[in-house]
């Protein structure tokens, strides 16, 4: 099944480790580069200081959760660290058929499942320049007791196994340079052939003609 709609616009996957930066290059990538979206996920997780329902995630109760998945209506679902998550397929192809492109920021077994039923979505996997500093990052977020940044460091380490998988990666050293990576991964992804056909559909008929 294609991820790309009748307009041309593509479906981004974006993952990598906890930590990577990948939620704060997406959101800076939204917010300023105009050409593209994310789509917002469903979660049981208890909802974070500072965060809006419908905004960062629409938080729901677990019934609710398994409800929605009963229907088949997520594109993909997952479970971590005790909480479930997964993307609305009604609402990616909604946003989709707005005529503007589509973010997932999810993780690799979500990134697998898209890509086993999209096989030309575009997907991109973030990683740290070291674990070290991904180690710091976590620590320096000031959420998570020694305990669960362990748990998060050894989930990370699984999690960046699974990089080949992406057709790109990103290492997110300096955060304005990784996130002109990312910009130039939608750029790319609106020059391939395949979007081309479906947007200058008309141009190609008349230079043929």
């Amino acid at each position: 099944m294609s991820a790309i709609d009748a307009n041309g616009n593509n479906l981004y996957i974006v993952f990598g480790p906890s930590g990577a930066g990948k939620t704060s290059l997406v959101r800076a990538l939204v917010q300023h580069g105009g050409s593209a979206v994310c789509s917002v996920s469903y979660t049981t997780r208890p909802m974070r200081p500072g965060e809006e329902n419908g905004v960062h995630y629409h938080f729901v109760d677990l019934p609710t959760f398994m409800a929605i998945k009963d229907r088949g209506e997520f594109l993909e679902s997952a479970q971590v660290f005790g909480n479930y998550y997964g993307t609305s397929e009604p609402a990616v192809r909604a946003q989709l058929a707005t005529g503007i492109n589509v973010i997932l920021e999810i993780d690799w077994q979500g990134a697998r499942q898209v890509l086993a039923r999209f096989t030309d979505a575009v997907s991109v996997c973030v990683l740290p320049p070291s674990r070290a500093e991904l180690e710091a990052r976590l620590n320096n977020r000031g959420q998570d007791d020694a305990t669960v940044i362990a748990r998060r460091m050894a989930a990370a380490q699984a999690e960046i196994g699974h990089y080949a998988e992406a057709d790109y990666v990103v290492i997110n050293r300096d955060f304005d340079q990784a996130l002109g990576q990312l910009r130039d991964v939608l750029v790319v992804g609106s020059l391939c052939l395949r979007v081309q056909k479906l947007r200058q559909a008309p141009l190609i008929a008349e230079l043929l003609a």
